[in-house]
């Protein structure tokens, strides 16, 4: 290669470099135009929201007798113009969205409380009574830590590794309506307050209703294994009443009827009528082939001596004239009533539930947690929470969690799930992380496979001087 060739070839390098920064460069610039964008949105909807309290003379509009009478509530909800107030606020372990669980299960040491708000009831105490009663309830609320009101139809979940899926097909906190929903357990009810546990809810979240988890209800098995159970007693119910059966029985036979049905049968059987046995007996199911399904429960010589009934009626479909009873008890037979079986909702295999192959089989694997000598030993430190020391006391305590033990549990929770984001996990070269657990936090590094606590510092202003 000459001279000419290799330095037109080291141009070509420098010149394929400032491409690739300019598109870096022209990436960054499209990133602080989305986010001008949706800053000066989220300033246009306060300044319409300020405007619409205040009218052109520039007083409170509800200080002034509107003109014309405005919406009532009902009506407004028929329009679908809908009218929210949170019923109260999270007080949760998670005071950042960096850290907190993405879903419950992920974290059930998690702790949190939820008062109701005076301005919602009178007395909220009234509103949990009989709640007691459930040992989990759902949450529903709103993700008000957004940080924007722009959304899309397809997002990437932390545990696709970065494949696009659509947004309802996901439990993405970015939403056309910004509604979440956790499945918490109920711990205890103290007046106003619950107790609950195994959430995944950051504090100041507004909460808009609260509802009893009820399996028989929400879990599809449950609704299957009591159908199963229903379907089976409802076999288990006689379906003729013994006095109905009785009287069925009775067949009104001529002489000529009943010495036929005599020949048929052996010595034994001779002097036995056709009469229902009131006596515990063995007991089978005979069901006629045109009666609709209906069953009876007979003694074993009374079903052989139908089956043989029924096969001398049925032996000839031309009968003679003589024969006009054989025919009053075919008649009779054929207009034996259904069965009165209640028709239960039958789920069976419709019912069962599925769900995406990632769910279960996540792109991304779950960490093995360690703990450094001294972190552990940082952890120990903490008081539970509600325990009497004196006030001088210079150790941390947390505020929800009930041990270090308890702590350590929640710090593996969250760090076995791989909380980091797509782009931290796969671009960022910083493998260090940072997220606050209560009143303490946690400093840990992640690495193949694997995440390891450095250090649990007090949160806040208990933070200590020195850093280790």
């Amino acid at each position: 290669m000459t001279p000419r060739c290799e330095h037109c070839g080291e141009n070509v390098k420098k010149i394929n470099q400032q491409v690739s920064v300019m598109r870096k460069e022209i990436k960054n610039l499209r990133q602080t135009l989305d986010g001008a964008v949706r800053a000066h949105r989220k300033h246009l909807m306060s300044l319409q929201t300020a405007m619409s309290k205040i009218d052109l003379t520039g007083h409170d509009k509800k200080d002034c007798t509107p003109s014309s009478p405005s919406l009532s509530a009902q009506d407004a909800l028929e329009q679908g113009k809908i009218r929210m107030v949170p019923i109260g606020y999270i007080s949760s372990c998670f005071s950042m969205k960096n850290g907190t669980p993405r879903q419950p299960t992920i974290c059930g040491t998690s702790r949190a409380q939820l008062q109701i708000q005076q301005s919602v009831f009178n007395n909220p105490e009234h509103a949990l009574v009989g709640l007691e009663q459930y040992s989990h309830v759902w949450i529903i609320f709103l993700f008000h830590k957004n940080g924007h009101l722009s959304y899309k139809a397809k997002v990437k979940p932390p545990r696709l590794n970065g494949q696009r899926v659509g947004v309802y097909s996901t439990r993405s906190p970015h939403r056309p309506n910004s509604l979440g929903l956790t499945l918490a357990k109920l711990d205890t009810i103290q007046g106003d307050t619950l107790h609950l546990s195994g959430i995944d809810m950051i504090a100041g979240t507004p909460v808009l209703d609260i509802k009893p988890y009820i399996p028989e209800y929400d879990s599809p098995h449950t609704r299957r294994v009591l159908d199963s159970q229903q379907h089976e007693s409802n076999r288990d119910l006689p379906t003729v009443s013994e006095n109905k059966v009785t009287s069925s029985l009775n067949f009104d036979l001529d002489q000529d009827a009943q010495f036929k049905l005599e020949d048929s049968r052996n010595d034994k059987d001779k002097d036995e009528g056709l009469y229902l046995r009131g006596k515990s007996e063995t007991c089978l199911s005979l069901t006629h082939s045109q009666t609709a399904g209906a069953q009876l429960f007979l003694p074993r010589e009374t079903v052989s001596l139908l089956k043989e009934v029924e096969s001398f009626v049925n032996k000839d479909e031309t009968s003679p004239p003589d024969c006009k009873s054989k025919n009053r008890v075919s008649d009779y037979v054929k207009t034996e009533p259904p069965a009165l079986i209640m028709d239960w909702p039958c789920y069976d295999g419709d019912s069962s539930t599925t769900i995406a192959d990632w769910i279960r089989e996540p792109l991304v694997s779950s960490l093995d947690v360690h703990f450094t000598p001294n972190a552990q030993k940082q952890l120990e430190e903490f008081l539970p929470a509600h325990l009497s020391e004196p006030s001088d006391c210079e150790r941390p305590r947390f505020k929800f969690l009930r041990s270090p033990e308890e702590a350590a549990a929640a710090i593996r929770g969250v760090l076995s799930a791989d909380p980091r984001s797509v782009y931290r996990r796969t671009r960022c070269r910083d493998r260090l992380f940072f997220f606050t657990l209560d009143t303490a936090d946690i400093t840990c590094w992640f690495g193949q496979g694997f995440a390891e606590v450095l250090q649990v510092r007090p949160a806040g202003s208990q933070r200590p001087k020195d850093p280790f």
